[in-house]
């Protein structure tokens, strides 16, 4: 038994505020009744917000994996050529699920370091004189690796390529976190998750679909059943799902897209920005190094920290867990025991952060990573200018 509250601080799935976990707390409601489909309804529409678009948005019970399998199912054919940008652990595994539909994914490779190269991208379009590329195919936010892609840049890049293909973005850490805009950056389709920036339980996952993508989807050949955007279509239309949808994470997701309307989704990506801020000031402060090399592209998710060669991030991790009751994300795939993630999203203020980072200074400490103190101090600083400001300005 040990006393006090368990910190989960992996980047995702997040900690669930009581109000959204009370919200899940009513009674199941019957799914094909009157009465649900205000339920139905009330989500579809307010994803559009979180989106921030005016298309057509899908939610399927199902993890992201899901999502990424119904945005290609729904528009490829076996053989198309899809362009991906390799930006990490996530992005690897969505090129695996594209071998395995019987796609032919061209992976552009990288060190997981940084997001995205719109120029790379580019490059491979105008090179594609024939246009046998049907999508492109970038993770927003890179889960494993604390690297935001500039999307706005890559839709530039293809329209400076004047390249007609579909442009597929992965939102699963990003969504309700980080700025986001499906419309304005003319994205095709967006997927994303439940677990993270929305701050419900895994279960849930999304895709927002272009009026383009919609079309193409009438052509396209993959063969498709429960992810079909088609046999959603009519019943989302009234508020109802063609088969069982999970009834109370809707409930939760409706509570959910509310508090962040509350908040304000402008005050929302400023809060996850002062705080990757803050816990990167003490990575700085500890002597220790961001994975993310390019300081634009660092997330405001979460940080992904490498610890020095000749110690191992998962020794610390395990050394934290026992000593502090604190999770910490993991390295993965190429970088597996060599960096450790801290998670700095969803429902989350100053406080948590600073408990956070003192965590992970202790963890330091007692397991033997070379490291300088006061990177809690640092991380105070930096979050203590805000109030500055205001006394400042008052």
């Amino acid at each position: 038994m040990t006393a006090g509250r368990h910190f989960l601080q992996i980047p995702g799935p997040s900690n669930v505020p009581d109000r959204i976990l009370r919200a899940m707390d009513y009674p199941t409601m019957d799914h094909r009744g009157p009465a649900f489909a205000d339920v139905g309804r009330k989500a579809l529409e307010g994803m559009k917000s979180i989106f921030k678009t005016e298309a057509r948005v899908v939610i399927y019970p199902s993890s992201g994996t899901g999502a990424w399998e119904a945005a290609l199912v729904n528009t490829l054919s076996p053989g198309d050529t899809v362009l991906m940008y390799e930006t990490g652990h996530f992005a690897a595994l969505w090129q695996k699920l594209a071998l395995k539909l019987g796609l032919s994914p061209v992976f552009i490779d990288s060190d997981w370091r940084a997001g995205a190269d719109a120029a790379r991208i580019e490059e491979h379009l105008r090179a594609d004189k024939a246009h046998e590329i049907k999508a492109v195919c970038v993770v927003h936010n890179e889960t494993s690796t604390g690297s935001v892609t500039d999307v706005a840049a890559v839709r530039r890049a293809m329209d400076a390529a004047n390249h007609p293909a579909l442009l597929m973005v992965d939102t699963i850490s990003s969504l309700a976190s980080v700025d986001y805009r499906h419309d304005d950056w003319g994205v095709d389709v967006t997927i994303s998750g439940s677990q993270k920036g929305l701050m419900l339980p895994p279960g849930l996952s999304f895709n927002a679909v272009s009026a383009k993508a919609m079309q193409v989807s009438e052509s396209a050949a993959l063969k498709r059943s429960y992810w079909s955007w088609a046999e959603m279509a009519g019943p989302n239309d009234t508020g109802y799902f063609p088969y069982t949808p999970a009834t109370n994470l809707l409930y939760g997701l409706n509570e959910a897209i509310d508090m962040l309307h509350e908040e304000g989704l402008d005050t929302v990506f400023a809060r996850h920005k002062r705080h990757g801020a803050a816990a990167r000031a003490a990575v700085e402060a500890w002597g220790l190094e961001v994975l993310c090399k390019k300081a634009s592209d660092r997330s405001p998710v979460l940080t992904a920290v490498m610890v020095p060669e000749g110690h191992s991030a998962d020794n610390f991790r395990a050394v934290t867990l026992r000593n502090y009751d604190m999770s910490l994300g993991n390295g993965l795939s190429k970088v597996a025991d060599k960096v450790f993630r801290i998670g700095h999203l969803g429902d989350f203020n100053d406080l948590m952060l600073i408990g956070t980072l003192a965590g992970v200074e202790m963890g330091l400490r007692d397991a033997g990573v070379p490291h300088r103190a006061g990177g809690v101090q640092a991380a105070m600083d930096l979050l203590g200018q805000k109030f500055e400001s205001a006394r400042a300005a008052a």
